[in-house]
């Protein structure tokens, strides 16, 4: 209980930049990446991994060769992700409008698969325009972005940057309740 007690804490402290007070239920974690094969997915990025729910979920599955690249602002958050300790994981206290440009420092030229928990909404629009679009230049082809919101306010948006396949679900099991979109780049 203590824990979420702590995120509640320091969520409300910096609702403009977590856009929840509870965290994501397990619930929703495992349906964030149900779909995505991890025996083959080799670069994975998570943007805005609070306190590393669907962060857990990735690196229970991720394949010996792979890695994954967390993104998040929050300076409590980063101090807790920074204490996972894995050696496929790097947590990086950097805007996810710096994706491309982080993923080629660390030597990568493309993602298999961005998972996002971002606040797409409570972001300003000329923010989250550059996060959805250097997320899309930074997708190798077939390689999927993943958002979950709690309303459906950003699917028009996502269904004209990512253009190629979107689809749609939700998962009742969390609080509140959240619609999962699904992108897929096909080229």
């Amino acid at each position: 209980m203590s824990k979420r007690i702590d995120f509640f804490k320091v969520a409300v402290k910096n609702i403009k930049t977590s856009g929840t007070i509870a965290p994501s239920s397990r619930f929703l974690a495992q349906k964030m990446i149900k779909n995505i094969d991890f025996s083959t997915a080799k670069v994975l990025v998570e943007l805005g991994a609070g306190d590393g729910v669907i962060t857990h979920q990735i690196l229970k599955k991720i394949a010996p060769d792979a890695h994954l690249i967390c993104f998040e602002v929050n300076d409590e958050f980063y101090k807790h992700l920074k204490q996972i300790k894995h050696p496929q994981l790097t947590v990086l206290k950097v805007s996810a409008e710096q994706v491309q440009v982080e993923l080629e420092k660390l030597g990568y030229t493309k993602a298999c698969h961005i998972i996002s928990s971002l606040p797409l909404t409570i972001i300003p629009k000329e923010i989250s325009q550059v996060i959805l679009k250097n997320s899309l230049d930074s997708l190798k082809a077939n390689g999927t972005f993943i958002q979950y919101q709690y309303s459906l306010t950003y699917f028009k948006y996502l269904k004209e940057v990512f253009k190629d396949e979107i689809s749609l679900g939700f998962e009742l099991l969390n609080i509140p309740p959240a619609f999962i979109y699904r992108c897929t780049k096909l080229h």
